[in-house]
């Protein structure tokens, strides 16, 4: 993955330099780029990453802000909120057999991190098409508790990287098409290991307590540019 990002920012890094010679300005695919700064509104989907018996929150639709301000050449920080209306699976791991499934859940994920985003064609867009990277860090946090069963999300540290394209015709106005990777830390609660009277434990085997899990969110968006 390092190696194709590495290789993808070269090609357009030159790309960028190549298509600005023998062009004369009217004619040139590359417009500058004139706002320093930027709001956007998205929505998307959010892809939940599996764990092992399926109580985390799972899928569901995602809508968010991000405001980004340029910082020097191709850079800008990237503040961002992105919240899921999702469901988890609820169980009562002192229970056994039917008796232990509490049902589905309506749960809420909120996701907030600050990034290092960078435009690969510089402050300039390409036939009005701009590709970017993104990487940072934040925090996740989720409504997630249900009477019986002792699961808590917390609030765990939660890297994020990823890409998209922008489109920016010229104007205040732009567009945005983006997937990004959403890494934090899953913990299962000790209850969920113990061995009621007459069953067996929610969890059973070698599985951890704690563990990584990925997510993915795709997401599209409608931009405000502004302060030259």
């Amino acid at each position: 993955m390092r190696s194709f990002l590495g290789a993808f920012a070269l090609v357009c890094i030159a790309a960028a330099a190549q298509g600005q010679v023998g062009h004369l300005p009217q004619n040139s695919p590359y417009r500058d780029l004139e706002n320093s700064q930027e709001f956007t509104f998205l929505y998307g989907h959010y892809a939940a990453g599996k764990d092992p018996i399926g109580i985390a929150p799972q899928n569901g639709p995602l809508f968010g802000l991000r405001y980004q301000i340029h910082v020097g050449g191709p850079a800008y920080m990237m503040a961002r909120w992105s919240h899921v209306s999702a469901t988890r699976v609820a169980i009562d791991p002192q229970k056994t057999g039917a008796a232990r499934q509490l049902g589905s859940r309506d749960v809420s994920v909120n996701l907030y991190d600050i990034d290092l985003s960078l435009n690969l064609t510089g402050q300039k867009t390409f036939h009005h098409f701009i590709p970017v990277m993104n990487l940072g860090l934040g925090v996740a946090s989720c409504g997630c508790t249900v009477k019986d069963d002792p699961y808590s999300f917390g609030t765990p540290f939660a890297f994020s990287f990823g890409g998209g394209l922008r489109y920016a015709p010229g104007g205040r106005f732009a567009l945005t098409a983006d997937w990004n990777n959403y890494t934090y830390q899953l913990h299962y609660p000790t209850a969920y290991y113990l061995t009621p009277t007459g069953g067996t434990a929610a969890v059973t085997g070698n599985q951890a307590r704690s563990f990584w899990k990925n997510n993915r969110a795709l997401t599209i968006g409608a931009s405000l540019l502004f302060f030259r």
